[in-house]
């Protein structure tokens, strides 16, 4: 399963599933595209947790900022200081402890980060998700909140709208997403693997159109730290420096 063409769900325009979806529930995404749709700079704390078999393996925090056209970034903090971030041409995997940085072009990056650039410019979850239902099988984390099963278009063979084919992406994954039946805002991202593999994105403190510095989405390497030409996302949990984030690609 790639994590890299998860994460957009929260990106787009849903295309919603003709069988069992109410009235109710499409207004609700709507609400919820119209929220984003409507920021040129967002800021949200997240947390990221890796399970395996109901067991937590991974836990990393921090703050993330996203800003038109086409730029983000990850601030981690806990339980290490690192950087991910999309300036709208390159993306950069910072690992302070390291002295290493990581260069792709975002484009050409699979990490599963890369989509969420998006965030604060065109909403379109259908170049992503074949249908979007309703799904009761799992308690939203707030009652008032309501839980979204996104069909991948990749689970079923369609190719995703930039025209390439996520990698690896099995039929039985259930990908979820828990939206704030008030306000539209994003409260989580659940992936679910038939294997035992779950990871689970929470999101809190959003914050529209804060006022950024335009330099927050620009990145000079310090002195003294190392380029390196690849993509973080080809990296696992245990070979991946500094452990930020979650697991990009579950063997």
């Amino acid at each position: 399963m790639r994590l890299h063409i998860l994460l957009p769900l929260v990106l787009v325009q849903v295309v919603l599933s003709r069988a069992g979806f109410d009235e109710k529930a499409n207004l609700i995404v709507i609400r919820m595209e119209r929220t984003y749709r409507s920021s040129r700079t967002l800021q949200a704390t997240f947390l990221e947790r890796y399970l395996e078999n109901g067991r937590e393996v991974q836990s990393d925090a921090g703050v993330a900022y996203f800003g038109r056209p086409g730029r983000m970034r990850w601030e981690y903090q806990f339980p290490e200081r690192n950087l991910y971030l999309i300036d709208g041409k390159w993306s950069w995997f910072y690992v302070p402890a390291d002295h290493t940085v990581t260069r792709v072009r975002a484009r050409e990056s699979s990490d599963w980060r890369t989509p969420l650039a998006l965030l604060a410019g065109e909403m379109k979850v259908s170049r992503i998700c074949a249908e979007v239902s309703t799904d009761s099988g799992l308690q939203p984390s707030i009652a008032s909140n309501v839980m979204f099963r996104c069909e991948l278009r990749g689970s079923k063979g369609a190719p995703l709208s930039n025209g390439r084919t996520p990698l690896s992406v099995e039929a039985n994954d259930k990908v979820l997403f828990e939206v704030n039946a008030t306000n539209g805002e994003l409260a989580r991202i659940l992936i679910l693997d038939p294997g035992g593999v779950e990871v689970e994105f929470r999101f809190a403190n959003w914050r529209f159109d804060p006022p950024l510095d335009p330099k927050i989405f620009r990145f000079e390497p310090p002195k003294g730290v190392a380029i390196v030409d690849g993509d973080p996302a080809m990296q696992t949990p245990t070979s991946r420096a500094g452990r930020v984030g979650s697991p990009l690609n579950v063997p």
